[in-house]
């Protein structure tokens, strides 16, 4: 008889299989806190379960969910792991240390759908949603190799509102006193604008943080950027994203990879500060990270601060620009790849 994986157990269906298998209701508290919580995937390791029901549960179930393969520093201290999923398919997840926080940032599909131009992980395409417990074992696996975790970001390859009841199922373990226990402040999702995504997480019981990259003020830019505006234009955006601030009570990080000569004009700044100024947000600038075989440019490093300051003028709220991290492993914002594909047009010569 084949072994079940005991990592595929939300805690209310852990529960349910303990009793089927003649435990106790609480053996699903003391696994939770031996996976998730401690890191321990040994049965035998697990000392509060009786010894014989420790064999049941080795006999019963596995808990190899996916392999470390390698892990890349960045002279800046970013690390970038690769992991092998059981299917032999690969994602990467960024280990981001500060002095007050340690953040990883998680894959939430192999691959992408949405063949964002200034994306590498585009050049993979689609290759099929992780399960909740392949991202919480990225959380698990960089917090054994790097030590504590203060937050936990949506950022790393895929669109999580593509994949939205697995990642609600990976924040509940996150958020979970049996888990992870990760405020829910100290988690944020970010979405390249999936409308219905922003609207089930502007109804759930989560108050997590949400980021969406927009990129553009102007439809015909965006729309050659990122092809999911198509469906989900500026406008619709703005009003899901303004329904989210009402009913959540919390402000939105607006995310914006500022790209040479595409998006980076004085009419940019000022139709961005536009759209934005009645939108409790944040506005977090980013220079583009490069990749191989992209036309796209960033700015430097003074006309990403007079975009700032021409933002300022129309934009009421907070302006930063992130210091890039990890570029140099092709850990930053949309580097992110495990398979190489074939080149997709991302040049501004194709606007």
């Amino acid at each position: 008889m084949s072994r079940e994986l005991i990592k595929a157990y939300t805690y209310e269906e852990l529960q349910a299989k303990v009793q089927e298998l003649g435990f106790p209701k609480y053996t699903a508290q003391q696994l939770f806190l031996w996976l998730w919580q401690k890191g321990v995937d040994d049965f035998s390791l697990m000392t509060d379960i009786a010894k014989k029901n420790r064999e049941i549960l080795k006999n019963h179930f596995t808990s190899e969910v996916l392999n470390w393969e390698r892990t890349l520093e960045s002279k800046d201290g970013t690390k970038k792991s690769l992991f092998s999923l059981l299917d032999g398919k690969k994602i990467e997840s960024v280990f981001i240390p500060e002095e007050k926080r340690k953040t990883v940032c998680v894959s939430t599909q192999v691959g992408c759908a949405l063949g964002c131009r200034f994306c590498f992980t585009a050049r993979m395409g689609m290759k099929r949603n992780l399960k909740f417990y392949e991202i919480l074992e990225q959380v698990k696996e960089m917090r054994r190799i790097f030590g504590p975790i203060t937050n936990v970001v949506f950022m790393g390859m895929g669109e999580p509102f593509l994949n939205f009841a697995e990642v609600m199922k990976a924040v509940t373990i996150l958020n979970s006193n049996f888990g992870f226990k990760i405020g829910q402040r100290h988690i944020t999702i970010s979405t390249a604008g999936i409308v219905d995504g922003i609207y089930q997480l502007a109804e759930s019981r989560f108050n997590v943080k949400l980021a969406l990259s927009l990129n553009s003020p102007r439809d015909e830019i965006r729309s050659f950027l990122m092809p999911i505006n198509e469906k989900y234009p500026i406008k619709e955006l703005m009003k899901a994203l303004k329904d989210y601030t009402r009913k959540k009570k919390s402000r939105v990080t607006i995310e914006y990879v500022l790209i040479k000569g595409v998006n980076d004009s004085e009419k940019d700044a000022f139709l961005l500060g536009k759209i934005l100024r009645s939108l409790p947000s944040k506005v977090n600038l980013i220079p583009f990270n490069p990749f191989p075989d992209t036309n796209f440019l960033p700015p430097s490093e003074k006309e990403v601060e007079n975009f700032a300051s021409l933002l300022s003028s129309s934009y009421p709220y907070l302006i930063t620009i992130r210091k890039s991290r990890g570029s140099d492993i092709l850990a930053g914002c949309g580097q992110l790849i495990t398979e190489n594909a074939s080149s997709t047009p991302n040049g501004i010569d194709n606007l």
